[in-house]
């Protein structure tokens, strides 16, 4: 007997039960109805209003899939965005409970602090720019609530775009201080290069990643607003971590920030 569908609520369930056991769950796409986009953003907002209605405070957005290569794995013709929270927010230095992430990675990214609201219709990347107060070095810690990392696009964007936690440099500076386009990035753990990249890697402009988010938030009814913050995208490939590694982000012109991971049981 084909095993029925399950609706939108039901996806968003499981995949809320997936982070309160830490048991990953089967690939959403074969098992919702209708498994598009629209569906998958339908689970992910579903899961947001949830986690708003239960206390948690929405602080910013991540947008994931910056890459053709990536963009091609996923099915996707553009990126996506996922939900910051307040409780995914590590300061620079401090030791991350891996725990908390379901099959972590780490990446380098550009993460952007706004001072004004990204709100109305015809945004340009030059209100962007006047938004932006200042720019920290970031990793973001990816994780995936679907069993062994088997995602697509409706996988991916139902489970708020594989988030995990991120942790934010300590060394803030304005967007004149540095060439988000150019500016190079090395992460290393335990001392050893896990990846490098480059603004460039992130949509060709991270500050053109953000301007498709900003868009893309007063679309669907949730603009940015002032003190959000961004995280604007990969500048390399992701790495695998585990317990006890040490991680560190160096960009050029946004200093370095680095965490360490947590002892496993």
């Amino acid at each position: 007997m084909t095993e029925a569908l399950i609706n939108v609520e039901q996806a968003a369930a499981l995949l809320r039960d997936a982070v309160a056991t830490g048991t990953p769950i089967a690939p959403l796409r074969d098992r919702v109805e209708n498994p598009d986009a629209a569906t998958a953003y339908a689970i992910q907002e579903a899961n947001t209003r949830h986690w708003i209605g239960e206390g948690r405070r929405l602080v910013g957005r991540k947008i994931g899939a910056t890459s053709k290569a990536v963009q091609n794995l996923l099915g996707l013709d553009q990126p996506d965005y996922g939900m910051l929270f307040a409780d995914m927010a590590f300061g620079d230095g401090e030791t991350i409970p891996v725990a908390r992430v379901s099959q972590p990675k780490v990446e380098g990214e550009i993460a952007f602090y706004l001072r004004d609201d990204l709100d109305g219709d015809a945004l340009t990347l030059a209100d962007v720019m006047h938004a932006i107060e200042y720019a920290v070095a970031a990793i973001e810690i990816v994780g995936s609530r679907i069993a062994d990392w088997n995602i697509k696009i409706v996988d991916t964007v139902a489970d708020n775009a594989s988030s995990g936690l991120y942790v934010l440099g300590s060394q803030p500076r304005p967007l004149t201080a540095f060439d988000p386009v150019l500016c190079g990035m090395v992460m290393s753990c335990r001392g050893e290069p896990i990846s490098t990249g480059a603004g460039i890697a992130c949509l060709g402009n991270p500050l053109v990643a953000t301007l498709w988010l900003a868009k893309k938030m007063v679309e669907v009814g949730r603009p940015l607003k002032k003190g959000d913050t961004i995280l604007s995208g990969a500048l390399g490939p992701l790495a695998p971590v585990k317990g006890g590694d040490v991680v560190e982000l160096r960009i050029s012109g946004l200093g370095a920030v680095r965490c360490r991971f947590e002892e496993e049981a």
